[in-house]
């Protein structure tokens, strides 16, 4: 065990520790994926009121739309060797990054608590213990298991995508048993409402991976294609997304009253009993173990990055201009991560349908200007390269704070306010679109169109990019001084 703790944090990963292949990302995302929370995702599409026909084309549209945007993020990984969040500094500034960063640590929470609301059912069930108990459990499992690190998080991926897959096929099996798919798909009525809100719970569901997505292709050897990383990541998220959202609608349409309220108590009622009912509580809960790892170390890895942008307490330099953290510090953060996702999920347990599907929604509004912006600048403006010292330094090329990029990101987070709609607020432009929710592509595409313009406009940024940064090599500046973020390096 002790050869598979991570040694590296928020520091480049250099090249002679980098291993693996972009199949790894597969895997995980397969294993991270077919799980309950996805099912109930899946099913909130039929529980507000899309038929499950266009339930699962609105579904799928979703997962191919956000999808590709996560597995654009995951594409950086074997390139720079860093963590996601770190590299919004360039955009952001090495400070001005706090703002998504806060939003993005909230994510985790949040996604921790809710993960940790069903999980802890399974756990409670399988030891008797209780909800309650099974929450507390899990989460410091989760946090346990989140302090070994890369190694484990990817062994756990490999172990649920498989373990997974097998209760999927027999749990879809036995639905199949007792609904009739044809009498399930028969009602094709339209609803362009409650079709979008389906696209937009999918997408969502894939637009939250963005922030941390290549903090798990990051170990992959700077050579790996970037088309093979897009793909096998894409594949497999959407896979193991779409899989587990289908058999949550259908299961949803074909019993609304068993499943509603009962999601845990409902997948294991439909497998059997005894040994059958432990192995499906087993599953459930691994397949929860593996995703809220994810979210208990992405959530470490984006407070180390905003404390690391005004202090360096606790961690010491690393080759790259990074910043490695004491095994003190690692455990210091990941328990304040657990402490508050465990904290969140006791409070919110008894109303956690509606909530996590406002959740969703509202994680939306906030993460896809960060997305375009993240991918603008790193696939148009900076050609993939970044001077990687510099994302350390306050002082440096990128800056303290980029006002124009915050800018930008505050005006792609207030345009989609009109096109909001739900359950606290519902935005003016909702009902001429008959009550649609399409605030997300408002989302991606202005904040990506004026990122463009002014970085465009930015006399900053060079028109041939220097080659890519080594993590013990900074690249070359653009000019004497101090430039904005956004550079290419």
């Amino acid at each position: 065990m002790a050869g598979m703790i991570e040694q590296h944090s928020i520091d480049a990963v250099p090249d002679d520790e980098r291993h693996g292949s972009p199949v790894s990302q597969f895997t995980l995302w397969l294993g991270a994926n077919l799980q309950i929370t996805a099912v109930v995702t899946g099913a909130l599409a039929v529980v507000f009121g899309a038929h499950a026909f266009w339930a699962l084309i609105g579904l799928l549209l979703g997962n191919l739309a956000g999808g590709a945007v996560m597995a654009l993020h995951s594409a950086q990984g074997p390139r720079l060797g860093l963590p996601q969040m770190i590299t919004s500094r360039a955009q952001f500034g090495v400070r001005g990054a706090v703002v998504p960063l806060a939003l993005v640590v909230v994510m985790y929470i949040g996604f921790f608590a809710s993960g940790s609301v069903l999980a802890g059912q399974a756990v409670g069930e399988l030891t008797h213990l209780g909800g309650t108990a099974g929450i507390v459990l899990f989460a410091a499992v989760t946090a346990l298991a989140a302090a070994v690190g890369y190694r484990l998080i990817h062994l756990l991926g490999k172990v649920a995508g498989l373990v997974c897959a097998l209760a999927f096929v027999y749990l879809g099996i036995r639905l199949l048993q007792r609904a009739d798919l044809a009498a399930l798909l028969h009602d094709r009525g339209f609803g362009l409402p409650v079709f979008l809100l389906a696209v937009s719970l999918s997408a969502s569901w894939q637009l939250a991976f963005g922030p941390y997505v290549a903090d798990y292709s990051r170990y992959l050897p700077r050579h790996t294609s970037p088309r093979a990383t897009f793909w096998w990541t894409l594949g497999g998220s959407v896979l193991g997304a779409q899989w587990s959202m289908t058999f949550g609608a259908l299961a949803a349409a074909a019993a609304p009253g068993a499943f509603v309220g009962h999601e845990v108590g409902y997948v294991v009622g439909l497998g059997g009993t005894g040994l059958i009912a432990s192995f499906l509580y087993f599953v459930i809960a691994l397949g929860k173990l593996t995703i809220n790892i994810l979210n208990t170390y992405g959530g470490f890895m984006s407070l180390v990055t905003s404390v690391s942008g005004f202090r360096g307490a606790g961690t010491r330099p690393a080759e790259g201009g990074g910043r490695t953290l004491s095994a003190r510090g690692r455990s210091a953060y990941i328990a304040g991560i657990m402490v508050a996702g465990t904290a969140v999920a006791l409070l919110g347990k008894d109303s956690f349908l509606t909530s996590f599907k406002d959740f969703l929604l509202f994680l939306l509004t906030f993460f896809t200007p960060w997305s375009a912006i993240n991918l603008v600048d790193y696939y148009l403006v900076s050609k993939e390269r970044y001077d990687l010292p510099a994302l350390s330094d306050p002082a440096g090329r990128y800056g303290a704070w980029n006002v124009r990029t915050l800018t930008v990101y505050a005006v792609g987070v207030l345009a989609q306010i009109p096109f909001l709609a739900t359950a606290f607020y519902t935005g003016p432009l909702v009902g001429p679109l008959g009550g649609a929710d399409v605030s997300w592509l408002i989302g991606l595409a202005v904040p990506a169109v004026l990122y463009r313009l002014t970085a465009r406009r930015d006399p900053a940024h060079p028109a041939h990019p220097a080659h890519p940064a080594h993590p013990a090599e900074p690249a070359p500046r653009s000019g004497e001084g101090r430039a904005p973020a956004g550079s290419g390096g």
